[in-house]
């Protein structure tokens, strides 16, 4: 359900024809079919090795997004200064080989 429901969120947010230009990219191959394969060993019965298999899929899809996630998260009122500490901002500079704008 949860599957649909983010499939569908995707769609209203960038359009039909964005989804499937990024899940149909080359480069978003590996990703898409690790989503794929999740997707069905959920609907044949297999909920964990399947959700395992979705999150490497949606990790590696969504993996672009992650250092706009981060400054994002920087930015937060209160929360953000928690993704501003040494620690967590060298975590972020190695995942990402530069600087994290603050």
């Amino acid at each position: 359900m949860g599957n649909i429901l983010f499939l569908s969120g995707l769609m209203l947010t960038i359009g039909l024809k964005s989804t499937m230009q990024f899940f149909t990219k080359p480069k978003n191959y590996k990703g898409t079919i690790s989503f794929g394969v999740g997707f069905f060993l959920v609907l044949i019965g297999w909920p964990i090795i399947g959700m395992i298999v979705e999150s490497y899929g949606f990790i590696v899809l969504f993996s672009g997004f992650w250092p706009t996630v981060a400054v994002f998260l920087q930015r937060i009122p209160v929360f953000g200064w928690l993704f501003q500490q040494p620690f967590v901002t060298s975590l972020l500079e190695r995942y990402r080989g530069k600087r994290v704008p603050v």
